[in-house]
Protein backbone atom coordinates (compact mmCIF):
# COMPACT_ATOMS: atom_id res chain seq x y z
CA UNK A 1 0.00 0.00 0.00
CA UNK A 2 2.58 2.53 0.73
CA UNK A 3 4.37 2.10 -2.65
CA UNK A 4 0.94 2.03 -4.21
CA UNK A 5 0.39 5.50 -2.41
CA UNK A 6 3.25 7.28 -3.96
CA UNK A 7 2.73 5.45 -7.36
CA UNK A 8 -0.49 7.68 -7.84
CA UNK A 9 0.64 10.44 -6.29
CA UNK A 10 3.10 10.30 -8.89
CA UNK A 11 0.23 9.56 -11.76
CA UNK A 12 -1.59 12.92 -10.33
CA UNK A 13 1.18 15.27 -10.36
CA UNK A 14 1.70 14.30 -14.00
CA UNK A 15 -2.30 14.50 -14.67
CA UNK A 16 -2.41 17.50 -12.85
CA UNK A 17 0.64 19.39 -15.13
CA UNK A 18 -0.99 18.36 -18.31
CA UNK A 19 -4.94 19.33 -17.69
CA UNK A 20 -3.82 22.89 -15.60
CA UNK A 21 -1.74 23.71 -18.11
CA UNK A 22 -4.62 23.41 -21.22
CA UNK A 23 -6.07 26.14 -19.37
CA UNK A 24 -3.42 28.18 -17.79
CA UNK A 25 -2.64 30.36 -20.56
CA UNK A 26 -6.08 31.48 -21.40
CA UNK A 27 -6.15 34.05 -18.69
CA UNK A 28 -3.10 35.57 -19.93
CA UNK A 29 -3.74 36.16 -23.67
CA UNK A 30 -5.01 39.56 -23.89
CA UNK A 31 -1.30 40.41 -21.33
CA UNK A 32 0.93 38.14 -23.41
CA UNK A 33 -0.35 39.22 -26.67
CA UNK A 34 0.16 43.04 -26.14
CA UNK A 35 4.03 42.04 -24.99
CA UNK A 36 4.86 40.18 -27.79
CA UNK A 37 3.03 42.50 -30.21
CA UNK A 38 0.78 40.58 -31.53
CA UNK A 39 -3.24 40.68 -32.21
CA UNK A 40 -5.64 38.45 -30.12
CA UNK A 41 -6.62 36.21 -33.17
CA UNK A 42 -2.80 35.00 -33.38
CA UNK A 43 -2.75 34.61 -29.26
CA UNK A 44 -5.19 31.80 -29.64
CA UNK A 45 -2.58 29.79 -31.20
CA UNK A 46 -0.71 30.35 -27.77
CA UNK A 47 -3.56 27.21 -26.76
CA UNK A 48 -4.34 25.85 -29.64
CA UNK A 49 -0.88 24.54 -30.63
CA UNK A 50 -1.16 22.81 -27.33
CA UNK A 51 -4.29 21.39 -27.58
CA UNK A 52 -3.61 20.88 -31.43
CA UNK A 53 -0.22 18.63 -30.27
CA UNK A 54 -2.05 16.29 -27.93
CA UNK A 55 -5.12 15.54 -30.44
CA UNK A 56 -1.90 14.23 -33.01
CA UNK A 57 -0.21 12.40 -31.21
CA UNK A 58 -2.39 10.43 -28.68
CA UNK A 59 -3.30 7.42 -30.16
CA UNK A 60 0.38 7.27 -31.14
CA UNK A 61 2.04 7.49 -28.24
CA UNK A 62 -0.26 5.07 -26.43
CA UNK A 63 0.19 2.02 -29.26
CA UNK A 64 4.34 2.89 -28.44
CA UNK A 65 3.68 2.29 -24.84
CA UNK A 66 1.96 -1.23 -26.11
CA UNK A 67 5.46 -1.61 -27.50
CA UNK A 68 8.09 -0.11 -25.81
CA UNK A 69 6.19 -0.12 -22.16
CA UNK A 70 3.87 2.42 -20.63
CA UNK A 71 6.51 3.38 -17.78
CA UNK A 72 9.49 4.75 -20.59
CA UNK A 73 6.05 6.91 -22.50
CA UNK A 74 5.43 8.50 -19.03
CA UNK A 75 8.76 9.33 -18.26
CA UNK A 76 9.03 10.44 -21.02
CA UNK A 77 6.44 12.35 -21.26
CA UNK A 78 7.48 14.12 -17.96
CA UNK A 79 10.79 14.71 -19.09
CA UNK A 80 9.87 16.42 -22.17
CA UNK A 81 7.00 18.62 -20.39
CA UNK A 82 9.20 19.82 -18.03
CA UNK A 83 11.96 21.12 -20.45
CA UNK A 84 9.08 22.55 -22.99
CA UNK A 85 8.15 24.57 -19.72
CA UNK A 86 11.41 26.32 -18.89
CA UNK A 87 11.40 26.87 -22.96
CA UNK A 88 8.23 28.62 -22.70
CA UNK A 89 9.24 30.37 -19.41
CA UNK A 90 12.32 31.53 -21.58
CA UNK A 91 10.07 32.75 -25.02
CA UNK A 92 10.42 36.15 -25.41
CA UNK A 93 8.72 35.92 -29.58
CA UNK A 94 5.77 34.75 -30.37
CA UNK A 95 7.00 32.01 -33.12
CA UNK A 96 9.41 30.31 -30.06
CA UNK A 97 6.30 30.56 -27.65
CA UNK A 98 4.22 28.64 -30.08
CA UNK A 99 7.13 25.55 -30.70
CA UNK A 100 7.58 25.10 -27.29
CA UNK A 101 4.12 24.70 -26.65
CA UNK A 102 3.88 22.01 -29.43
CA UNK A 103 6.78 20.56 -27.37
CA UNK A 104 4.44 20.75 -24.31
CA UNK A 105 1.57 19.24 -25.97
CA UNK A 106 3.78 16.43 -27.16
CA UNK A 107 4.88 15.55 -23.51
CA UNK A 108 1.20 15.68 -22.03
CA UNK A 109 -0.31 13.75 -24.60
CA UNK A 110 2.83 11.37 -23.49
CA UNK A 111 1.75 11.45 -20.15
CA UNK A 112 -1.93 11.19 -20.51
CA UNK A 113 -1.89 8.64 -23.18
CA UNK A 114 -0.77 6.05 -20.44
CA UNK A 115 -1.88 7.64 -17.26
CA UNK A 116 -5.29 5.31 -17.11
CA UNK A 117 -3.00 1.71 -18.13
CA UNK A 118 -0.14 3.04 -15.18
CA UNK A 119 -4.06 3.38 -12.56
CA UNK A 120 -4.43 -0.70 -13.88
CA UNK A 121 -1.02 -1.23 -12.95
CA UNK A 122 -0.70 0.17 -9.95
CA UNK A 123 -4.15 -0.90 -8.48
CA UNK A 124 -5.67 -4.76 -8.36
CA UNK A 125 -8.34 -5.46 -10.49
CA UNK A 126 -10.71 -5.87 -8.45
CA UNK A 127 -10.25 -2.16 -7.06
CA UNK A 128 -10.05 -0.58 -10.41
CA UNK A 129 -12.85 2.02 -10.08
CA UNK A 130 -11.03 3.49 -6.95
CA UNK A 131 -8.16 4.33 -8.93
CA UNK A 132 -10.37 5.82 -11.67
CA UNK A 133 -12.34 7.72 -9.40
CA UNK A 134 -9.02 9.31 -8.16
CA UNK A 135 -7.45 10.24 -11.49
CA UNK A 136 -11.45 12.15 -12.30
CA UNK A 137 -11.21 13.68 -8.83
CA UNK A 138 -7.11 14.75 -10.25
CA UNK A 139 -8.98 16.31 -12.76
CA UNK A 140 -11.99 18.05 -11.62
CA UNK A 141 -9.30 19.71 -9.29
CA UNK A 142 -6.96 20.11 -11.68
CA UNK A 143 -9.54 22.04 -14.01
CA UNK A 144 -10.79 24.25 -11.18
CA UNK A 145 -7.48 25.31 -10.14
CA UNK A 146 -5.71 26.12 -13.29
CA UNK A 147 -7.76 29.91 -14.21
CA UNK A 148 -7.29 30.02 -10.08
CA UNK A 149 -3.80 29.45 -10.03
CA UNK A 150 -2.98 32.20 -13.05
CA UNK A 151 -4.66 34.51 -11.65
CA UNK A 152 -2.74 34.58 -8.49
CA UNK A 153 0.26 34.04 -10.56
CA UNK A 154 0.01 37.11 -12.69
CA UNK A 155 -1.23 39.29 -9.62
CA UNK A 156 2.58 38.73 -8.28
CA UNK A 157 4.72 37.99 -11.26
CA UNK A 158 5.07 37.96 -15.39
CA UNK A 159 3.32 35.56 -17.43
CA UNK A 160 6.29 33.57 -17.93
CA UNK A 161 5.64 32.32 -14.33
CA UNK A 162 2.83 30.63 -15.67
CA UNK A 163 5.39 27.88 -17.30
CA UNK A 164 8.14 28.29 -14.67
CA UNK A 165 5.75 26.57 -12.27
CA UNK A 166 6.04 23.87 -13.94
CA UNK A 167 8.71 23.23 -13.80
CA UNK A 168 9.58 22.33 -9.60
CA UNK A 169 6.40 19.77 -9.68
CA UNK A 170 7.89 18.36 -12.87
CA UNK A 171 11.16 17.39 -11.27
CA UNK A 172 9.18 16.49 -8.75
CA UNK A 173 6.56 13.89 -10.61
CA UNK A 174 9.56 12.68 -12.58
CA UNK A 175 11.70 11.15 -9.68
CA UNK A 176 8.08 9.48 -7.81
CA UNK A 177 7.53 7.76 -11.10
CA UNK A 178 11.50 6.74 -11.81
CA UNK A 179 11.11 5.14 -8.32
CA UNK A 180 7.87 4.00 -7.13
CA UNK A 181 5.92 3.46 -10.73
CA UNK A 182 5.57 -0.13 -11.23
CA UNK A 183 7.44 -2.55 -14.30
CA UNK A 184 5.55 -3.36 -16.59
CA UNK A 185 7.03 -5.88 -19.07
CA UNK A 186 6.27 -5.73 -22.75
CA UNK A 187 3.72 -8.35 -23.09
CA UNK A 188 3.86 -8.85 -27.45
CA UNK A 189 7.49 -8.69 -28.45
CA UNK A 190 6.69 -8.93 -31.97
CA UNK A 191 4.88 -6.08 -32.37
CA UNK A 192 6.90 -2.71 -34.43
CA UNK A 193 5.48 0.75 -33.90
CA UNK A 194 5.04 1.86 -37.74
CA UNK A 195 5.87 5.71 -38.06
CA UNK A 196 4.03 5.76 -41.53
CA UNK A 197 0.94 4.80 -39.47
CA UNK A 198 2.18 7.47 -36.83
CA UNK A 199 2.28 9.83 -39.55
CA UNK A 200 -1.37 9.19 -41.07
CA UNK A 201 -3.01 9.45 -37.56
CA UNK A 202 -1.47 12.95 -36.91
CA UNK A 203 -2.65 14.29 -40.49
CA UNK A 204 -6.11 12.88 -39.81
CA UNK A 205 -6.88 13.61 -36.19
CA UNK A 206 -5.38 17.01 -37.27
CA UNK A 207 -7.45 17.37 -40.50
CA UNK A 208 -10.47 16.81 -38.45
CA UNK A 209 -9.84 19.20 -35.93
CA UNK A 210 -8.63 21.72 -38.29
CA UNK A 211 -12.08 20.81 -40.02
CA UNK A 212 -14.76 21.34 -37.32
CA UNK A 213 -13.11 24.53 -35.57
CA UNK A 214 -12.81 26.05 -39.35
CA UNK A 215 -16.52 25.28 -40.13
CA UNK A 216 -17.34 26.50 -36.38
CA UNK A 217 -15.47 30.14 -36.71
CA UNK A 218 -16.78 30.77 -40.28
CA UNK A 219 -14.05 30.06 -42.06
CA UNK A 220 -14.05 30.08 -46.05
CA UNK A 221 -15.98 27.40 -47.54
CA UNK A 222 -13.20 26.68 -50.29
CA UNK A 223 -11.04 26.41 -47.34
CA UNK A 224 -13.10 24.16 -45.13
CA UNK A 225 -13.77 21.77 -48.37
CA UNK A 226 -10.49 21.35 -49.21
CA UNK A 227 -9.72 20.48 -45.41
CA UNK A 228 -12.72 17.90 -45.98
CA UNK A 229 -11.93 16.23 -48.80
CA UNK A 230 -7.95 15.70 -47.74
CA UNK A 231 -9.78 14.06 -44.69
CA UNK A 232 -11.40 11.68 -46.86
CA UNK A 233 -8.84 11.14 -48.63
CA UNK A 234 -6.06 10.73 -46.00
CA UNK A 235 -8.38 9.00 -43.55
CA UNK A 236 -9.70 6.40 -45.97
CA UNK A 237 -5.51 5.02 -46.39
CA UNK A 238 -4.84 5.43 -43.03
CA UNK A 239 -8.17 3.15 -41.60
CA UNK A 240 -7.61 0.85 -44.64
CA UNK A 241 -3.98 -0.08 -43.25
CA UNK A 242 -5.47 0.13 -39.61
CA UNK A 243 -7.70 -2.64 -40.56
CA UNK A 244 -5.08 -4.88 -41.87
CA UNK A 245 -2.93 -4.49 -38.68
CA UNK A 246 -2.67 -7.00 -35.95
CA UNK A 247 -2.19 -4.19 -33.22
CA UNK A 248 -3.40 -0.84 -35.05
CA UNK A 249 -3.23 2.61 -33.47
CA UNK A 250 -6.86 3.30 -34.33
CA UNK A 251 -7.54 0.40 -32.01
CA UNK A 252 -10.23 -1.84 -34.47
CA UNK A 253 -9.24 -4.71 -32.43
CA UNK A 254 -10.64 -3.03 -29.17
CA UNK A 255 -13.85 -1.68 -31.06
CA UNK A 256 -14.77 -5.28 -31.70
CA UNK A 257 -15.43 -5.73 -28.25
CA UNK A 258 -18.80 -4.54 -28.15
CA UNK A 259 -18.88 -2.89 -24.21
CA UNK A 260 -15.87 -0.77 -25.33
CA UNK A 261 -17.00 0.70 -28.15
CA UNK A 262 -20.25 1.23 -25.95
CA UNK A 263 -18.16 3.07 -23.24
CA UNK A 264 -16.38 5.49 -25.99
CA UNK A 265 -19.55 6.00 -27.25
CA UNK A 266 -21.09 7.36 -24.09
CA UNK A 267 -18.10 8.90 -23.21
CA UNK A 268 -18.02 11.10 -26.51
CA UNK A 269 -21.68 11.82 -25.56
CA UNK A 270 -20.60 13.19 -22.18
CA UNK A 271 -18.17 15.23 -22.58
CA UNK A 272 -19.75 16.77 -25.46
CA UNK A 273 -22.51 17.93 -23.36
CA UNK A 274 -19.99 19.07 -20.65
CA UNK A 275 -18.27 21.31 -23.09
CA UNK A 276 -20.98 22.55 -24.73
CA UNK A 277 -22.51 23.59 -21.14
CA UNK A 278 -19.31 24.81 -19.62
CA UNK A 279 -19.03 27.23 -22.47
CA UNK A 280 -22.67 28.38 -22.72
CA UNK A 281 -22.92 28.96 -18.45
CA UNK A 282 -20.70 32.05 -18.56
CA UNK A 283 -22.99 34.31 -21.60
CA UNK A 284 -25.89 32.86 -19.86
CA UNK A 285 -24.82 33.36 -16.08
CA UNK A 286 -24.10 37.46 -17.59
CA UNK A 287 -26.21 38.40 -20.60
CA UNK A 288 -29.31 36.24 -18.97
CA UNK A 289 -28.56 36.27 -15.19
CA UNK A 290 -26.72 39.53 -14.81
CA UNK A 291 -23.78 38.24 -12.87
CA UNK A 292 -20.24 39.84 -13.80
CA UNK A 293 -17.10 37.77 -14.29
CA UNK A 294 -16.01 37.36 -10.91
CA UNK A 295 -19.35 35.99 -9.59
CA UNK A 296 -19.76 33.83 -12.65
CA UNK A 297 -16.45 31.90 -12.01
CA UNK A 298 -17.45 31.65 -8.19
CA UNK A 299 -20.71 29.92 -9.11
CA UNK A 300 -19.24 27.80 -11.92
CA UNK A 301 -16.89 26.07 -9.35
CA UNK A 302 -20.05 24.26 -7.96
CA UNK A 303 -19.31 22.12 -10.94
CA UNK A 304 -15.95 20.51 -10.69
CA UNK A 305 -16.13 20.68 -6.81
CA UNK A 306 -18.84 18.50 -6.15
CA UNK A 307 -16.43 16.07 -8.66
CA UNK A 308 -13.87 15.65 -5.90
CA UNK A 309 -16.70 14.50 -3.68
CA UNK A 310 -18.56 12.13 -5.46
CA UNK A 311 -15.91 10.68 -7.64
CA UNK A 312 -14.17 8.59 -5.50
CA UNK A 313 -17.40 7.35 -4.19
CA UNK A 314 -18.19 6.38 -7.30
CA UNK A 315 -14.97 4.43 -7.66
CA UNK A 316 -16.11 2.33 -5.28
CA UNK A 317 -19.68 1.92 -5.76
CA UNK A 318 -18.46 0.44 -9.62
CA UNK A 319 -17.57 -3.03 -7.13
CA UNK A 320 -20.84 -3.34 -6.23
CA UNK A 321 -23.21 -2.01 -8.71
CA UNK A 322 -22.82 -2.37 -12.77
CA UNK A 323 -20.83 0.71 -13.75
CA UNK A 324 -23.76 0.80 -17.29
CA UNK A 325 -26.33 1.59 -14.78
CA UNK A 326 -23.87 4.36 -12.65
CA UNK A 327 -23.28 5.66 -15.35
CA UNK A 328 -27.00 5.74 -17.02
CA UNK A 329 -28.26 7.28 -13.63
CA UNK A 330 -25.26 9.83 -13.82
CA UNK A 331 -26.16 10.93 -17.06
CA UNK A 332 -29.85 11.10 -16.51
CA UNK A 333 -28.95 13.18 -13.42
CA UNK A 334 -26.96 15.92 -15.36
CA UNK A 335 -29.73 15.78 -18.16
CA UNK A 336 -32.04 16.73 -15.45
CA UNK A 337 -29.35 19.49 -14.01
CA UNK A 338 -29.17 21.03 -17.49
CA UNK A 339 -32.81 21.35 -18.44
CA UNK A 340 -33.51 22.69 -14.70
CA UNK A 341 -30.40 25.84 -15.76
CA UNK A 342 -31.78 26.22 -19.31
CA UNK A 343 -35.21 27.52 -17.96
CA UNK A 344 -33.98 29.18 -14.68
CA UNK A 345 -36.28 32.25 -13.90
CA UNK A 346 -35.46 35.76 -14.36
CA UNK A 347 -33.00 37.37 -11.78
CA UNK A 348 -32.10 34.11 -10.02
CA UNK A 349 -30.63 33.34 -6.62
CA UNK A 350 -27.17 32.11 -6.27
CA UNK A 351 -28.44 29.04 -4.51
CA UNK A 352 -30.88 28.10 -7.23
CA UNK A 353 -27.86 27.92 -10.21
CA UNK A 354 -25.61 26.40 -7.54
CA UNK A 355 -27.72 23.41 -6.58
CA UNK A 356 -28.47 22.53 -10.40
CA UNK A 357 -24.66 23.06 -11.14
CA UNK A 358 -24.12 20.89 -8.39
CA UNK A 359 -26.68 18.31 -10.13
CA UNK A 360 -24.68 18.32 -13.32
CA UNK A 361 -21.35 18.21 -11.52
CA UNK A 362 -22.55 14.89 -9.64
CA UNK A 363 -23.97 13.11 -12.20
CA UNK A 364 -20.89 13.51 -14.73
CA UNK A 365 -18.77 12.41 -11.53
CA UNK A 366 -21.45 9.41 -11.17
CA UNK A 367 -21.07 8.71 -14.82
CA UNK A 368 -17.22 9.04 -15.55
CA UNK A 369 -15.27 6.89 -12.65
CA UNK A 370 -17.42 3.51 -13.80
CA UNK A 371 -17.50 3.93 -17.55
CA UNK A 372 -13.46 5.16 -17.29
CA UNK A 373 -13.33 1.31 -14.95
CA UNK A 374 -15.06 -0.55 -17.66
CA UNK A 375 -13.17 0.68 -20.60
CA UNK A 376 -9.96 0.29 -19.59
CA UNK A 377 -10.21 -3.40 -17.81
CA UNK A 378 -12.30 -4.57 -21.05
CA UNK A 379 -9.19 -3.96 -22.93
CA UNK A 380 -6.42 -7.23 -22.79
CA UNK A 381 -3.72 -6.23 -20.50
CA UNK A 382 -1.20 -6.08 -23.78
CA UNK A 383 -3.53 -3.41 -25.05
CA UNK A 384 -3.79 -1.33 -22.29
CA UNK A 385 -2.08 1.14 -23.83
CA UNK A 386 -4.54 1.87 -26.76
CA UNK A 387 -7.61 1.77 -24.77
CA UNK A 388 -6.12 4.10 -22.12
CA UNK A 389 -5.38 6.49 -25.44
CA UNK A 390 -8.86 5.51 -27.28
CA UNK A 391 -10.19 6.98 -23.39
CA UNK A 392 -8.18 10.34 -23.68
CA UNK A 393 -9.08 10.97 -27.49
CA UNK A 394 -13.15 10.14 -26.99
CA UNK A 395 -12.76 13.22 -23.86
CA UNK A 396 -10.56 15.75 -26.71
CA UNK A 397 -13.17 14.67 -29.50
CA UNK A 398 -15.82 15.33 -27.26
CA UNK A 399 -14.57 18.88 -25.98
CA UNK A 400 -13.72 19.93 -29.63
CA UNK A 401 -17.09 18.62 -30.93
CA UNK A 402 -18.96 20.70 -27.85
CA UNK A 403 -17.09 23.97 -28.53
CA UNK A 404 -17.15 23.87 -32.04
CA UNK A 405 -20.90 23.26 -31.74
CA UNK A 406 -20.83 26.69 -29.29
CA UNK A 407 -19.25 28.71 -31.46
CA UNK A 408 -21.96 27.49 -34.24
CA UNK A 409 -24.81 27.88 -32.45
CA UNK A 410 -23.39 31.88 -31.76
CA UNK A 411 -23.90 32.67 -35.56
CA UNK A 412 -26.93 29.96 -35.65
CA UNK A 413 -29.19 31.56 -33.37
CA UNK A 414 -27.28 35.01 -32.22
CA UNK A 415 -30.33 35.57 -29.75
CA UNK A 416 -31.03 32.82 -27.92
CA UNK A 417 -27.88 30.68 -28.59
CA UNK A 418 -26.83 29.78 -24.76
CA UNK A 419 -30.14 28.20 -23.82
CA UNK A 420 -30.38 26.50 -27.11
CA UNK A 421 -26.60 25.04 -26.44
CA UNK A 422 -28.11 23.84 -22.78
CA UNK A 423 -30.60 22.35 -24.05
CA UNK A 424 -28.58 20.85 -26.91
CA UNK A 425 -26.49 19.50 -24.34
CA UNK A 426 -29.22 17.84 -22.29
CA UNK A 427 -29.60 15.72 -24.99
CA UNK A 428 -26.17 14.53 -25.42
CA UNK A 429 -26.28 14.00 -21.88
CA UNK A 430 -29.60 12.16 -22.03
CA UNK A 431 -28.45 10.07 -25.50
CA UNK A 432 -25.34 9.08 -23.56
CA UNK A 433 -27.29 7.46 -20.27
CA UNK A 434 -29.66 5.86 -23.14
CA UNK A 435 -26.08 4.35 -24.77
CA UNK A 436 -24.75 3.76 -20.59
CA UNK A 437 -27.82 1.74 -20.13
CA UNK A 438 -27.49 -0.75 -22.99
CA UNK A 439 -24.34 -1.86 -21.21
CA UNK A 440 -26.57 -3.32 -18.77
CA UNK A 441 -27.46 -6.79 -20.99
CA UNK A 442 -23.45 -7.09 -21.91
CA UNK A 443 -20.98 -9.47 -19.81
CA UNK A 444 -18.45 -7.54 -17.21
CA UNK A 445 -14.90 -7.89 -17.51
CA UNK A 446 -12.77 -9.91 -15.29
CA UNK A 447 -12.31 -8.04 -12.81
CA UNK A 448 -15.32 -6.18 -12.32
CA UNK A 449 -17.92 -8.64 -12.58
CA UNK A 450 -15.97 -11.11 -10.05
CA UNK A 451 -15.71 -8.62 -7.74
CA UNK A 452 -20.07 -8.57 -7.71
CA UNK A 453 -20.27 -11.87 -7.80
CA UNK A 454 -18.69 -11.79 -4.56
Amino acid sequence: MPRRLWAIVAVAFGVSLSVIDGAIANVALPTIGRELGISEADSIWIVNAYQLAIMVSLLSFSALGDVVGYRKIYLGGLALFTLASVGCACSYSFATLVLTRVLQGFGAAAVTSVNTTLIRNIYPRAQLGRGMGINATVVAVSAVAGPTLAAAILSVASWPWLFAVNIPVGVTAFVLSRRYLPQNPVLVRDHRFDWRDGVLNALTFGLLIASIEGFSHGLDPRLIAFGVAALLLIGFFFVRRQLREPYPILPFDLLRIPIFTVSVLTSICSFIAQMLALVALPFYLQHACGYDEVETGLLMTAWPAIIMVVAPVAGYLVERIHAGLLGGMGLTAMCAGLLLLAFLPDNPPQGEIIWRLMLCGAGFALFQSPNNSILIASAPPQRSGSASGMLATARLVGQTTGAALMALLFHLVPGNSTQTALLLSACFALAGAAVSFSRIRLPLPEGLARKRKR
